[in-house]
């Protein structure tokens, strides 16, 4: 199959600049690129100097963000006589609802794009972008899209003026670091965990008119990183109420839980002495004194996971009460996993869960920006997506995206 997509996308194309350089794009062959690959990840992965950055690390498996989607593909390009791999591409393909229609669409997410420093500005990116859109085509999307922070300004310009994509959405992501101390909850909450059948159907009918839903829910649901789907409700609607019925109760909140830790790795570097010695303290001191409920900080500067919340909802006039419950039900799951460092949420602007969860404001962001382009002629609603306002049921946040 590799060999397949690589002789399919084995273009050589020459640069204007110097006919005897050669651009040459192919798939990815984790044999023969890993090693080279991953250099130009670290080579890529630099932050600005003097200032605190966050590095990623992704624990030796360059196509662990895409891995999990049924169709994906991960491109790579070669430069001049000796080849070297300059730049990588990733894509992948899934089958979503739109929001404003029950009519699914197969939408295109890529991501991944990195030239190296010293090769920029000869075509590298342009290849890559046109080659894995051409692949999305070949394969039946819909529609491509793409996620980048609004500060990203030559990412931005790249896609909208050169690809013609749209400016789409802008969700919000809040960012609960994990303390050393547990966070209470009430005796009158329970927590319950709904087995990944039942799930389905609950999201179903939660998420019916959500944007960008996909509809293999039940394959996300059962995926190994999948830590489980928790509810939260009030115990003394508890004798009357049978999960697996997949009824809803009168007031509940439901969150889903993803195992980031297992794909990736995050490390903070370029802090002072100073801030890191207040933060390891902070630390410190909660650890010893766990009753006074320090909002202290997790050791970031080492290798770090987090949790990644989905699937958030909730109803009833104790919805927002029981979801921070439930937030704080992970947390607690977290403090006790080593290593996890932080638990995380992205959800649309005008969610009513956004002020429901908790959150540290200067750790959280509302300056990812969604951009958006159509790859193929549609009829209906469809063709009129890009345009649309968000729907008011939200955004399904997919947590493969992460």
């Amino acid at each position: 199959m590799v060999q397949k997509i690589a002789d399919e996308y084995r273009l050589q194309i020459i640069t204007e600049q110097n006919s005897n350089n050669l651009i040459v794009v192919r798939a990815y062959c984790e044999e023969r690129d890993k090693v080279s690959v991953e250099e130009l990840e670290r080579q890529c992965d630099v932050g600005q100097k003097g200032k605190a950055s966050i590095f990623t690390d992704l624990l030796g498996d360059p196509i662990c963000r895409i891995r999990h989607f049924p169709l994906h593909l991960m491109l790579v390009a070669e430069y001049g006589e000796a080849r070297d791999i300059v730049g990588v591409i990733r894509g992948c393909i899934k089958h979503v609802t739109p929001g404003h229609s029950h009519h699914p669409l197969n939408l295109a997410y890529i991501l991944g794009l990195r030239v190296s420093t010293t090769h920029r500005r000869l075509g590298v990116g342009t290849k890559l972008v046109e080659h894995v859109e051409k692949w999305c085509k070949q394969k039946g999307a819909d529609y491509a899209y793409i996620a980048t922070e609004c500060a990203n300004q030559p990412c931005i310009n790249m896609f909208t003026h050169k690809f013609s994509y749209t400016k789409f959405r802008s969700p919000t992501v809040l960012v609960q670091p994990v303390h050393a101390h547990y966070k209470p909850i009430s005796s009158g909450v329970a927590i319950v965990r709904i087995p990944p059948h039942v799930v389905v159907k609950i999201y179903r009918q939660l998420f019916a008119n959500a944007e960008l839903f996909p509809m293999d829910i039940d394959a996300i649901l059962s995926n190994k990183l999948n830590l489980g789907t928790f509810m939260a409700v009030p115990k003394k609607l508890l004798p009357n109420w049978n999960p697996e019925t997949g009824i809803l109760p009168q007031s509940f909140a439901v969150l889903s839980v993803w195992n980031t830790k297992e794909v990736f790795k995050l490390q903070v570097k370029g802090v002072s002495k100073l801030t890191y010695a207040c933060c390891m303290g902070s630390r410190v001191l909660d650890s010893w004194l766990p009753w006074l409920r320090l909002p202290s900080f997790p050791d970031v500067f080492s290798q770090f996971g987090v949790y990644f919340l989905y699937g958030l909802s909730m109803r009833g006039s104790d919805g927002p009460r029981l979801l921070k419950f439930l937030c704080r039900f992970v947390h607690n799951m977290a403090k006790d996993d080593v290593g996890c460092g932080a638990v995380v949420a992205e959800v649309g602007q005008q969610d009513p869960v956004r002020a429901a969860i908790p959150h540290w404001r200067r750790f959280s962001w509302s300056e990812d920006l969604w951009c958006i382009k159509k790859l193929r002629d549609l009829e209906g609603d469809e063709c009129n997506w890009i345009k649309s306002p968000p729907s008011s049921a939200g955004i399904f946040v997919d947590p493969r995206d992460i």
